[in-house]
């Protein structure tokens, strides 16, 4: 094979955007910069190269934009319960349950666990950690320990597969070039023994921490139980209402529904098609809009055409928030692809793979061993997740999976490997300048604290589930 002065320049970026990573920085910049050389460079005209680095912010529009949708429909839902009060009802009977703090600590991994596959844990911690984890702390559950739980069982275990919402597999499997339901199986898997060995690891390390029920509290904990008090003082005065009560039910119960559904479908998939990838999140979506639709006009029947548009108005800003970043850095990688490479250059006959071109250059050098392919990945991606961003390194992750994939692994597995290092390490459960700092904020305690606390239960949890990808699949 033959590399030319375009395979030597996609190289140079792609380690500049891994260096840039790892100090922390955006690298928006050198996407966009190095998606211009490039094609600057190949098609040897300046005007291809400012007509490729659109085409291909396009192509990763057109290939990602199902994910904003999702996220904008499932955010514009959880607004309009607010509305009604029907979030905090959902899971407030849940509180008599914490009679101790080793109860409270596993419930709240739950509840956590739950809610946030369906809402994602950034939205979904405000209410958390203004019901639940008083409650946690009165039991005897200490604050530091309560973010421990909130953050390992969502920031990590529950986003590092999200495999409702599927924005996460989705990324990583569209720049693999394979089906997002291969990824989103495997990383649901391998999320589960990650987050079952740091939670389990957690609860082990910081259960003498644990005080009896009638213990005191010290200041900072008394400090959120004045808050929790002035938040359902507040609350109770507000949404005591039928539709409220009405649809702390329903959404819960409609969402299990469709859980059922799929996994039904799935199951018996040599009788029927069965939800996979993107026809699943399609389902989740079409449900929530159907509840948001619901739910607004229950609260205002007058100004509900005025709500919606609002609540769909907020779920985008939320969506392009969270991951308008990743379409410049998608461009980039997809444009090292052959599947994508076409369209963004414009070149109607065999489209380059630059980025598998080189990688393939260096494969006869290279071992065809899969536990050095399996810990290169999740190493990449915990690099990539250093920007604290968590999906920002799916791009390259997804892309390396399908380069690197041989005959002792294959894409899907590496795919998830590297989805589950980017996620939680940037995610938000050990690097502090991520979303762990509203988990910090919420429950009233140090985010690099939290980010100590956190460091050994997930590292372990990374390593033992990467060895398990190895094992299972």
């Amino acid at each position: 094979m033959e590399l030319t002065l375009s395979h030597g320049l996609y190289g140079l970026f792609t380690l500049i955007i891994i260096l840039t990573m790892i100090f922390r920085r955006g690298v928006v910049l050198p996407s966009l910069l190095g998606t211009f050389v490039i094609a600057w460079v190949y098609k040897g005209s300046i005007v291809e190269g400012f007509t490729a680095i659109f085409n291909a912010n396009l192509v990763a529009a057109k290939e990602l934009f199902n994910i904003f949708l999702i996220i904008t429909f499932m955010i514009a839902l959880l607004h309009s319960l607010r509305d009604l009060g029907a979030d905090r009802r959902m899971i407030q009977p849940i509180q008599k349950l914490m009679v101790n703090g080793h109860v409270s600590f596993f419930i709240l991994t739950v509840v956590t666990y739950v809610v946030s596959l369906f809402f994602w844990p950034t939205p979904a911690v405000p209410l958390i950690c203004a019901l639940l984890v008083p409650a946690a702390i009165r039991s005897g559950l200490p604050a530091m320990t309560a973010a421990v739980a909130v953050a390992l069982a969502g920031q990590g275990m529950a986003l590092s597969s999200d495999y409702i919402v599927q924005v996460a597999p989705n990324v990583s499997a569209t720049s693999a070039g394979i089906d997002t339901g291969v990824v989103a199986d495997k990383a649901l898997v391998l999320s589960l023994i990650a987050g079952g060995v740091a939670i389990g690891l957690g609860y082990l390390l910081y259960r003498k921490t644990i005080r009896s029920k009638d213990s005191e509290l010290n200041e900072i904990e008394m400090n959120q139980m004045q808050t929790a008090k002035e938040s359902e003082n507040k609350t109770k005065s507000a949404h005591l209402n039928t539709w409220s009560r009405l649809f702390a039910v329903v959404v819960p119960v409609s969402l299990l529904a469709v859980v059922v559904y799929m996994m039904f479908t799935k199951l018996n998939a040599g009788r029927m098609s069965g939800f996979e990838g993107g026809d699943g999140a399609a389902f989740v979506g079409g449900v929530a809009v159907i509840l948001l639709l619901l739910s607004t006009v229950a609260f205002g029947r007058e100004n509900a055409l005025d709500y919606i548009t609002n609540h769909i108005t907020e779920g985008f800003v939320f969506a392009f928030k969270a991951m308008g970043p990743v379409i410049p850095i998608a461009g980039f990688f997809f444009l090292g692809s052959s599947d994508f490479s076409g369209n963004i250059l414009g070149i109607d006959g065999e489209a380059p793979g630059l980025l598998f071109d080189l990688v393939k250059s260096t494969q006869e050098f290279l071992p065809q061993n899969a536990l050095l392919a399996a810990f290169s990945l999740l190493i990449i991606g915990i690099i990539t997740g250093l920007d604290g961003s968590g999906f920002s390194g799916l791009p390259l992750t997804g892309a390396l999976a399908s380069s690197l994939q041989n005959g002792a692994i294959d894409a899907g597995t590496l795919a998830a490997i590297g989805q589950l290092g980017s996620i939680w390490t940037g995610g938000g459960t050990i690097v502090a300048w991520s979303s762990l700092i509203a988990i910090a904020g919420f429950c009233g305690v140090s985010v690099m604290d939290l980010v100590r606390k956190n460091f050994v239960p997930v590292i372990c949890g990374l390593l033992l589930s990467t060895v398990a990808a190895l094992i299972i699949f």
